[in-house]
C-alpha cells in the first residue's frame, strides 16, 4: 500500500466488514429508529474488491431537512458534518483529524442516490468478474488519483454507468430489492 493517505488502492482486506460492523452498531445505538437503514457501501463492502481503505457508510433517513434528528448522534460517534459538501442529495460526514478514514453518507430513504449505492454494491457482490474489472481500472488510475482526485472520479464514471446499466437489467430479471439493513 502507498502510505500517502487517500491515494492507495489496496487489495481486499477481510477486516473491512468487521470495521463496518463495529461502527454500524455504534451508529444504530445513537440513531435508533431515525436511521431507517445503515449500510456498508462502496468498494470495501464488496468481498474481494480492491479499494481505497476507506469505509463508506450510508445512513437512510426519512428527511435530509431534519438534520437535527441525526447530526448529534453521528457526531457523538466521532464524525464531523461537512456542510460545504456540494452534493445536495446527501448530508456528508467525515472522521475527525487523526481518526481512521471513514465517509458517512446520509441519504433520503427511497431516493435514487440511496438505491444507486445499494444496487451498485449488490451487483458487484453477485458478479465478481465485473468487480475484478473495476479493481483493475482503479489500479490503472492510481497515478491520476495521486494528482487529481476529481479526474480519477471522472475517469471511473463510464465504467460505473455501464455497470449500472448492467445492474438495472440484472435487477429487473432478478426482481432485486435491497435486502435488510446491515446494522
Amino acid at each position: 500500500m502507498d502510505e500517502t493517505i487517500g491515494v492507495a488502492v489496496d487489495g481486499y482486506d477481510p477486516g473491512w466488514p468487521e470495521l463496518f460492523a463495529e461502527l454500524g452498531l455504534r451508529l444504530r445505538s445513537e440513531l435508533g429508529g431515525v436511521a431507517i437503514r445503515i449500510d456498508h457501501i462502496g468498494s470495501t463492502a464488496v468481498p474481494g474488491l480492491a479499494a481505497k481503505p476507506i469505509i463508506d457508510v450510508q445512513i437512510s433517513v426519512e428527511s435530509l431537512d431534519a438534520i437535527d434528528s441525526f447530526r448529534p448522534g453521528i457526531e457523538c460517534c466521532g464524525f464531523a458534518w461537512r456542510s460545504e459538501n456540494p452534493d445536495l442529495t446527501k448530508r456528508y460526514f467525515r472522521e475527525r483529524p487523526g481518526e481512521r478514514r471513514t465517509h458517512i453518507h446520509v441519504r433520503s430513504h427511497g431516493s435514487f442516490s440511496e438505491q444507486f449505492a445499494l444496487l451498485f454494491r449488490d451487483y458487484l457482490r453477485r458478479h465478481p468478474g465485473r468487480a475484478s474489472e473495476y479493481a483493475r481500472l482503479k489500479r490503472e488510475l492510481v497515478p491520476l488519483l495521486r494528482s487529481d482526485r476529481e479526474a480519477y472520479v471522472r475517469a471511473k464514471a463510464p465504467f460505473v454507468w455501464e455497470t449500472m446499466r448492467m445492474a438495472d437489467e440484472w435487477a429487473k430479471a432478478e426482481g432485486w430489492t435491497p435486502g435488510p439493513s446491515d446494522a
